[in-house]
């Protein structure tokens, strides 16, 4: 076999199986790490204290900016290498590879000493009081000391997804967890490092497996992989990245100014606790859309590649099978954060009565509309995907920026428990915001079943196509 015919598998094998292949394991490996997000709260809870819980909410923010960083690189370099590879021009595929890592260290290291600097008045900001400043400073700082770490191994995770290695993407997820849930206890309980113990952890775990990674991309057996003649920026490469990248960052961004909102909010109407209870069913709810974020990992790449070879037929049975398993995925997560609200929370401050009562009404909350924000995510992540920037990026902003922000200020008013506007805000938005995507999916969908009849060739990502 030639060393590029192995990516052909995308645009040839059944669509099932090929979802299957490529969703199992992201899925797995997004469920283990959604799971290791709540045992490490617990370690945090029980190892340290109901204040450091609080303490960790404040962290939402800084850590979604962060995120949203590396998600326009890691995000927007994967889906342009997809497709890439599906109009079979390998020689750009091989350069996207040198300018993600390129791209990862510079933009990790900046982001990490800019936020450092100013890291006390923004978390004041956030509404950290005395108590929980500590806190949330003491976590923050391990972890922007490691950000470029981070960004790397996020990166190149999702170039293995992209090349036809899903399976080593979820053992690099499976090995950082893995090393985490041995970490972070021995450097909590036995060290007594506090939370500094559990944010060390993280990126111990995180650099070990970025070494894997790197020697995975150094195998010259594989015809993507690091060489000297692929580590310099391409401004072409870098440019459809970042654009492509951008509805993922606007995703991130987003989601750092509601939790600044949330946040502020919470401490204003409810003080600590409140915050506290909102950092627990936060991280309930998370364990659920990163699901669904796996299951999106693993149907970008054929998304990717079929649009490439225009292949509408394939594509549009991907995007139906993806959208039917992330509304099962929801809508069990709606059932568990409905009836067993209280188990769950109470994983996290036993001892705590008042944050545990606040924690599981706002769970219920919550999920009130979880059986319909599956096929929003998907439709999201599916534009995204064939390189329609610009509808991917109007539905972000409209949930986060159109719906869920004017909610988060307005509604609180209507109700004598102000927390409880705040609580109403996520569920008001997210029936909106899935009857919004209902309508882009259903008309982009007829276009696509105007053109599958037509012979394949090759797309384009300019915008001229892109936002066809």
């Amino acid at each position: 076999m030639g060393k590029t015919e192995k990516y052909n598998e995308l645009g040839e094998k059944p669509v099932s199986s090929l979802l299957m292949q490529y969703a199992v394991p992201a899925i797995v490996a997004m469920t283990a790490s959604s799971i290791y997000n709540i045992i490490d709260g617990i370690f945090i809870g029980q190892g340290v204290g109901k204040e450091a819980i609080m303490g960790l909410a404040l962290t939402g923010p800084v850590m979604s900016l962060t995120a949203a960083f590396g998600a326009m690189v890691g995000v927007g370099a994967s889906t342009l290498m997809s497709v890439r590879l599906g109009q079979k021009d390998y020689k750009t595929a091989r350069q996207i590879l040198g300018n993600v890592v390129i791209m990862n260290i510079i933009m990790g290291l900046s982001l990490g000493i800019l936020l450092q600097l100013c890291l006390t008045p923004i978390l004041r900001f956030f509404g950290a009081s005395d108590n929980t400043l500590p806190y949330a400073h003491q976590f923050m700082t391990i972890i922007l000391t490691g950000n470029v770490v981070t960004h790397l191994y996020l990166g190149l995770n999702a170039l293995l997804r992209s090349t036809g290695r899903p399976t080593k993407a979820m053992l690099a997820t499976f090995g950082t967890v893995g090393l985490n849930c041995v970490f972070a206890p021995i450097f909590i309980f036995v060290f007594d490092w506090g939370i500094r113990g559990a944010a060390g952890a993280t990126i111990l775990s995180q650099t070990c497996m970025l070494m894997w990674q790197l020697h995975l991309f150094s195998n010259k057996k594989d015809f993507i992989h690091l060489s000297r003649d692929i580590m310099h920026l391409q401004g072409r490469i870098v440019r459809e990245s970042l654009l492509i990248g951008l509805p993922q960052f606007l995703i991130n961004l987003c989601a750092c100014m509601v939790a600044i909102i949330v946040t502020r909010s919470m401490t204003q109407y409810g003080g600590d606790v409140a915050v506290g209870a909102f950092g627990i069913s936060n991280r309930l709810v998370l364990f659920v859309i990163l699901v669904v974020i796996g299951l999106n990992q693993g149907m970008q790449p054929i998304a990717g590649y079929n649009y490439g070879a225009q292949r509408f037929d394939r594509l549009l049975s991907v995007l139906k099978k993806a959208v039917l398993v992330a509304t099962v995925i929801t809508t069990t997560g709606f059932i568990i954060g409905t009836f067993f609200s209280r188990p769950c929370v109470t994983l996290f401050a036993k001892d705590a009565p008042d944050l545990v009562a606040e924690a599981s009404r706002g769970l219920r909350i919550v999920v009130t509309c979880f059986p319909v924000i599956g096929m929003q995510i998907v439709s999201t992540a599916f534009f995204q995907s064939i390189g329609m920037a610009g509808k991917s990026i109007f539905l972000s902003l409209t949930r986060q920026l159109i719906f869920l922000l004017p909610a988060l200020l307005i509604l609180p008013h209507f109700f004598d428990d102000k927390v409880l506007g705040v609580w109403y805000a996520t569920p008001v938005a997210d029936a909106m915001a899935a009857l919004l995507s209902a309508i882009m999916l259903f008309l982009q969908i007829r276009k696509f079943k105007q053109r599958t009849g037509q012979q394949p060739g090759q797309a384009s990502l300019t915008p001229q196509v892109a936002q066809s």
